[in-house]
């Protein structure tokens, strides 16, 4: 297979569109992420980079507070507006007809429409060049009872959630596999006995 080389640069893909939320009642604001990830298991651990002129930065380093709103193909449209427009002059919330949600450890709001929202509290702000990096304990997660299945667990499928890559959303679509499934062992069927 041919490769061109380009010099190194952000392509990552596909990434999450996230709604993040900061801020407290009329100063809550959303800002729409797309570099976040998980970052450690135990503790659980998260981050979110964002550049320091942007109005939801300083909302965070003065509370050190957000919330992570996965964001469903439904709602797509209302993450491209949040990471457009400044919170600064628009009330997000208002003009993309979201709500608030109380959080349950965190002072900031969820977004009631979110089907998942990670709670988030600041450990460390890395500053890294264009963005800075804050990393984050996830103190809770907020996960929409449809998600999950008689017996508790969750089935992610159904938030029919969107993906971000090179400037373009996508729904994501069927699933090729699960986690182990390339080093499972096949099943021996049973042998039979022959009878003397």
């Amino acid at each position: 297979m041919s490769k061109t080389v380009w010099k190194g640069g952000t392509l990552t893909a596909p990434v999450p569109p996230c709604m993040v939320t900061c801020g407290e009642g009329e100063n809550a604001n959303i800002i729409t992420i797309a570099w976040t990830g998980i970052t450690n298991t135990v503790p659980p651990k998260t981050y979110i980079s964002v550049r320091p002129t942007r109005y939801s930065h300083g909302i965070i380093s003065e509370s050190r507070e957000f919330c992570i709103n996965l964001t469903p193909a439904s709602l797509i449209k209302a993450a491209d507006f949040c990471g457009i427009y400044t919170g600064r002059k628009v009330n997000k919330f208002e003009r993309c007809k979201l709500h608030k949600a109380e959080a349950s450890e965190v002072r900031c709001p969820v977004i009631a429409e979110s089907p998942l929202s990670l709670e988030c509290r600041v450990t460390d702000i890395i500053p890294l060049g264009s963005h800075d990096m804050f990393l984050a304990d996830i103190v809770a997660i907020d996960v929409d009872d449809s998600l999950l299945d008689e017996n508790g667990k969750l089935c992610l499928e159904r938030a029919e959630l969107a993906a971000f890559a090179h400037g373009e959303y996508f729904e994501l679509g069927k699933k090729i596999g699960t986690f182990g499934f390339s080093a499972k062992k096949k099943k021996k069927s049973p042998q039979k006995k022959n009878k003397k």
